[in-house]
């Protein structure tokens, strides 16, 4: 069971992060995701963990928080879920993206609407453009123009796909 392994590696991890807990699963056609403000046990019970087992997910991601951009606020809690031209996806990251002002500014010029205030939600926004969605490797594309240190992992429909920074100061 994916979510219960996802579940005891997020209590493991607690400590890397206690303001906020969330979960994405994926049973291969469409992700799911469970996020809350609080310790893992506070965001996850039986009937919680039983919901995101339903369906049979093939795939898991999960997320422990702490503030590095963004408020404390539960609309930041990860993993972002989010419906784009290429389909859906979930995403967790860890670490700080030195553009992110800068990427953030310039969707928002260009009328691009935010649902947090975390830096991450940029890392989406810059995935479901235009000039990456006609790429070969959409998200290759996308992550070429982050700047940071930084760890990423995402979760589609059909795949788990990880990443860090190019110099590998995140694990």
């Amino acid at each position: 069971r994916v979510a219960r392994l996802a579940y005891w590696g997020l209590f493991a991890q607690q400590h890397r992060g206690q303001e906020s807990s969330g979960m994405a699963v994926s049973d291969g056609r469409a992700p799911a995701a469970l996020t809350g403000m609080g310790l893992v046990p506070e965001v996850f019970d039986e009937a919680t963990l039983r919901e995101l087992e339903a369906g049979a997910p093939l795939g898991a991601i999960g997320h422990n928080r702490y503030s590095t951009a963004g408020g404390s606020v539960a609309c930041n809690a990860q993993p972002l879920l989010e419906n784009f031209i290429g389909g859906q996806v979930a995403v967790a990251h860890n670490g700080n993206l030195i553009n992110a002002d800068l990427l953030r500014r310039r969707f928002e010029e260009a009328g691009h609407l935010f649902h947090t205030t975390s830096d991450t939600e940029v890392i989406i926004h810059l995935l479901a453009s235009p000039a990456q969605q006609r790429s070969p490797d959409p998200l290759a594309a996308t992550l070429r123009h982050l700047q940071g240190a930084f760890s990423l992992v995402f979760l589609f429909p059909d795949r788990i796909e990880a990443c860090r920074d190019p110099w590998g100061w995140r694990p």
